[in-house]
């Protein structure tokens, strides 16, 4: 059974735990970095499941969600209770074609993207971080929200990609 868009907030979240959201998105590239250095391009592409995604697609994914969210909190911003519209990222796995793009400019997408994002957020006065959109399918979410939203995720892609690379354990 799918979950519901609340229990997909709830989740997200508690990979945060403690942590500093900007502190957790500031480390993100490195981490994948060190990660995937020593990955061939074969176990980089390879899907752990025929319905799970390979590291190469999670980077895609990573880089196009963090264009997304930069995306979603300058419209809060410019316009505070903006509409934010939802998206199938399975969708975007297929026609983006994720599983052909090179890892490595994934990476460095996410990188850019992401140091553009952290300076917005540096720069935001603490009012702008109570300004909200309306997200399509989970409601209210505000840029503080959607702020530690995108680094439990990042924490979720991290653990993904941290099992699939694990040496496989052998009897």
């Amino acid at each position: 059974m799918a979950e519901t868009p609340q229990q997909y907030t709830a989740r997200i979240l508690s990979n945060l735990a403690d942590q500093g959201p900007l502190k957790v998105q500031a480390a993100t590239p490195k981490k994948i970095e060190r990660l995937v250095k020593a990955a061939s391009a074969a176990k980089l592409r390879k899907r752990p499941a025929s319905d799970k995604w390979s590291v190469a697609e999670i980077l895609a994914h990573l880089a196009d969600v963090e264009i997304v969210v930069g995306w979603r909190v300058r419209s809060i911003l410019g316009a505070p209770g903006t509409p934010i519209q939802a998206f199938d990222q399975d969708a975007w796995v297929k026609a983006g074609h994720y599983a052909k793009r090179n890892p490595v400019a994934s990476i460095a997408q996410l990188r850019a993207a992401r140091e553009a994002n952290l300076a917005l957020y540096k720069s935001l006065a603490p009012e702008q971080w109570k300004h909200y959109g309306m997200h399509s399918e989970r409601g209210q979410e505000s840029v503080e929200l959607i702020v530690r939203m995108l680094a439990g995720h990042d924490v979720n892609h991290l653990h993904q990609i941290e099992r699939i690379l694990a040496p496989k354990k052998t009897s």
